[in-house]
């Protein structure tokens, strides 16, 4: 049965584990080492069942404990040329981790078929990963992202499971203490997701097959669960939540829960 692990996920601190007790792999490492492992345990997880990591990007939320990792486990780290230069760059990997660049085509890495896709976002280089499983399921991690583009929408559609961002809600966001030029940059092509763009998504997820979404990367300054639910339960009132389609929020930080599909 294949499983995801939502580690981390908000503005400060992203990490998914997909795979089981015997192993998988990671996708970004953007708490501390420490934090990390002791998120796995709680889920029953092994820091050692960790066999590969891959990136989505070079912000901080996504490699902070990078190094500090690949100096304990040794494991490669995957991640597009551009976010691979950047991680060199700065340190963000420790000396003799085999580090290996993501060309756009699908890899296959501990059985299984992972796929990168391109995202909008301000940074060198960003993306998402769409992992097929052995048993044919199929998941994916899709955050940080100002829009949903035909690429996004293309490689999506049809996963059995996707984690999306739903990152602010316009209203708390318009109206909030943020500075306005972050408020632009949050709002822009190249920023984040909105619960309205996230809802909108889902509703062609679901339409196209998609059966379990997780809401994720959540801002806790701009956003609440409820609020992120609503909106996507809102653009899928013509489906049945809990028969249709089954809906999570990912918590900031895990409380040892994995989901099935």
């Amino acid at each position: 049965m294949a499983r995801i692990y939502p580690l981390f996920s908000s503005s400060k601190g992203n990490a998914s584990f997909i795979g089981s007790q015997s192993g998988g792999i990671l996708i970004d490492a953007g708490v501390t080492a420490k934090r990390l492992k002791e998120g796995m345990e709680r889920c029953g997880l092994s820091l050692s069942a960790i066999r590969g990591i891959f990136i989505t990007h070079s912000h901080s939320d996504h490699i902070r404990g990078l190094r500090v990792l690949t100096k304990q486990l040794s494991v490669p780290v995957f991640a597009q040329p551009l976010t691979m230069r950047e991680l060199t760059d700065s340190d963000a990997v420790s000396a003799g981790t085999v580090l290996h660049e993501l060309d756009g085509l699908p890899l296959c890495f501990f059985d299984m078929q992972v796929t990168p896709f391109a995202t909008p976002h301000d940074t060198v280089q960003s993306c998402g990963f769409r992992v097929a499983l052995p048993d044919g399921q199929s998941c994916a991690v899709c955050t940080d992202l100002g829009t949903v583009t035909k690429t996004v929408e293309h490689t999506l559609l049809g996963c059995e499971l996707v984690l999306l961002e739903a990152n602010y809600d316009e209203t708390m966001l318009r109206t909030g203490d943020y500075p306005p030029t972050l408020k632009a940059r949050i709002a822009s092509e190249s920023g984040h997701l909105s619960n309205t763009d996230a809802g909108a998504f889902a509703k062609k997820l679901v339409a196209s097959g998609t059966k379990r979404l997780i809401l994720g990367h959540l801002s806790e300054a701009n956003n609440t669960p409820q609020r992120a639910a609503a909106a996507v339960e809102t653009a899928l009132a013509g489906a049945k939540r809990g028969q249709d389609y089954l809906l999570d929020v990912a918590k900031p930080e895990t409380e040892g829960r994995m989901i099935a599909f």
